[in-house]
């Protein structure tokens, strides 16, 4: 069994230095689910069996509630279980579980893409953002790409780190389904508005910290880059971050916004959908390939000062 800051941490680096190195390895998730697409079909399975959009809004939340329970013990007992085996193990489902390699790489595919033409670049941007890839012109994938960079920095790498740092692999386990069922079903549709009521403020309560530790690292980032401002992060931070429709996007977003001189969020498409949303930050719209270059580079930052604070952590511990 794994416990104490001591070992938590060094495990947890080494998950970081695995990620790093070698990704999501596509190879071998195209033979064997990964983890995560587990826990959707259990999502899937229950969303099947158990949402009845005609019954009441009050049952429908119930059932919800439960599938939330249900997926959310189930994926810890597993993290649980797998901690029993020791440090190993641990350290290779965290791995699996944190997505720092795999954000950056299809951020980059997206940029890759734009920089050879924007149906390229609209084919890369609909695997990593729910919009409407059609209705995008360059610089709406430019700003597309960006704001899944800096969102899913903190869905996908400090909000693993900061549960697993809190409470070890069970924690960890615990979030990726919150924010697994919060993906699938904590949308406000006409199907999920009631059943994935309670997903979706889960993964707001789980969420809340992360957003907040990452828009700080991201401004501390900034300092690492002659283009990237870390006052501009701060004041697009203050000014818009609470403007923002999630309780926790704005965050990372107004950051990132504000240390590349740039607006993101604001209106935008998703179906046959129109979300208006406030513009977080109030420097250029007009996105641009080496923009999305550029927030790569703050997010690589973002990551190893992360990295570094947890190994100063483990050495004062």
């Amino acid at each position: 069994m794994i416990d104490g800051t001591e070992s938590i941490v060094p495990i947890l680096l080494g998950a970081l230095l695995l990620d790093a190195a070698l990704g999501d390895l596509p190879a071998l998730f195209r033979r064997a689910p990964h983890p995560v697409a587990l826990v959707g079909r259990l999502i899937d399975h229950l969303d099947n069996r158990l949402n009845r959009p005609e019954r009441p809004a009050a049952d429908q939340r119930m059932r919800g509630a439960f599938t939330l329970a249900a997926v959310t013990a189930a994926a810890a007992a597993t993290g649980w279980v797998v901690s029993l085996f020791g440090w190993l193990p641990t350290m290779l489902l965290a791995f699996l579980l944190i997505a720092q390699r795999g954000l950056y790489d299809h951020v980059a595919a997206v940029a890759g893409g734009l920089e050879s033409g924007l149906e390229q670049g609209r084919e890369a941007v609909s695997h990593i953002a729910g919009r409407d890839p059609a209705s995008l012109d360059a610089h709406g994938v430019a700003r597309a790409g960006i704001e899944s960079l800096a969102e899913n920095f903190s869905d996908g790498v400090v909000a693993p780190i900061f549960w697993f740092l809190l409470l070890g692999l069970p924690g960890l386990c615990a979030f990726k389904a919150i924010n697994t069922l919060d993906s699938m079903i904590g949308h406000r549709t006409a199907r999920h508005e009631a059943f994935g009521a309670w997903s979706a403020r889960a993964d707001d309560i789980a969420c809340f910290l992360p957003a907040r530790i990452s828009a700080v690292l991201l401004m501390a980032a900034a300092f690492c880059f002659r283009r990237t401002s870390p006052l501009g992060a701060w004041r697009a931070v203050l000014n818009d971050a609470h403007r923002h429709r999630s309780p926790n996007a704005g965050w990372p977003e107004a950051a990132m916004a504000g240390a590349l001189d740039l607006a993101l969020a604001g209106p935008r498409r998703y179906g046959d959908r129109v979300v208006e949303d406030a513009w977080m930050g109030s420097g250029r719209r007009l996105a641009t390939p080496e923009d999305m270059r550029c927030a790569l580079r703050l997010f690589v930052a973002a990551c190893a000062l992360h990295a570094c604070l947890l190994a100063v952590l483990w050495a004062a511990g």
